[in-house]
């Protein structure tokens, strides 16, 4: 407002100068002509019907207006740009959440699929290391893995004559309790039947995996709750809300995942078979 009013002081300032310079221009053409009176250059058809203190106050005026107008729409500006600095969190921390319970739901399908049952897997020996000679490498990675029957897995290295050997020693060496066989180019894997014990112990196993999961689940609830609360001074309430809810939501989504992969797990195991 004090700038707006300064400009329009100024401009009556300079209109009192141009005002002072034309009323000297037309006293110095009076005195220097007598000839008649058309030639005299008056206030009216310099300035119209107005008067000279008229026409100072609709200027003054004028330049207020338009100072108070820029003022006005530099505030709606400014006050635009802090509530444009406010940013939605919500697509990119559901994003990260989901990735991070995701994450957690495979690798307990992993871990889950490499645990015995009464039925023949690949996942049970995929994971295997087998030393060669370029290092440690997945049994997967260094043999073909396909199940013959619901008791029996079949594994053809890709290079027999190198790797038949450092395979067989891996299935031996493994928890597993199997007892591989050698048939040509290929290892003939029989499961052994589970016992009552080795199945309890395998769902306690089961159990156990499947708590930890939902663990890391709650923990990614956690950290996105926390965000939503550092972000609450530049959201509305309601989207917090929102965005609180969209997250337990996730949560639930999960976690009841979790538990049904873990169900379906021990059924495969006191499944007989």
């Amino acid at each position: 407002m004090a700038i707006s009013l300064r400009r329009g002081i100024i401009s009556a300032r300079n209109f009192l100068v141009l005002n002072s310079s034309f009323r000297c221009a037309e006293i110095s053409y009076i005195s220097s002509s007598n000839s008649n009176q058309s030639n005299v250059i008056s206030e009216t058809s310099l300035y119209g019907h107005l008067q000279p203190s008229n026409r100072l106050g609709i200027d003054f005026l004028k330049e207020c207006r338009r100072g108070f107008a820029k003022g006005k729409k530099s505030k709606i500006n400014s006050d635009s740009g802090s509530t444009a600095e406010g940013v939605d969190i919500g697509p990119s921390l559901k994003a990260n959440t989901s990735a991070l319970m995701e994450a957690a739901q495979v690798a307990l399908s992993k871990e889950l699929s490499q645990l015995r049952t009464n039925r023949a897997s690949t996942g049970l020996v995929d994971h295997l290391l087998v030393e060669t000679g370029s290092g440690k490498m997945f049994l997967n990675r260094v043999c073909a893995v396909s199940i013959l029957d619901a008791q029996t897995i079949s594994i053809s290295p890709y290079d027999p004559k190198t790797l038949m050997k450092p395979v067989e020693n891996a299935l031996r060496e493994c928890p597993l309790g199997i007892n591989p066989k050698v048939d040509g180019d290929r290892l003939i894997v029989p499961i052994p039947p589970m016992t009552k014990e080795t199945m309890q112990a395998m769902c306690k196993v089961v159990a156990k995996a499947g708590e930890d999961v939902k663990l890391s689940i709650r923990r990614a609830r956690q950290k996105a709750i926390d965000t939503i609360k550092q972000a609450s001074s530049s959201m509305p309430k309601d989207d917090l809300k929102r965005l609180e809810k969209e997250i337990d939501e996730m949560n639930k989504k999960y976690s009841k995942s979790a538990e049904d992969m873990c169900k379906a797990k021990e059924k495969e195991i006191n499944t007989p078979s």
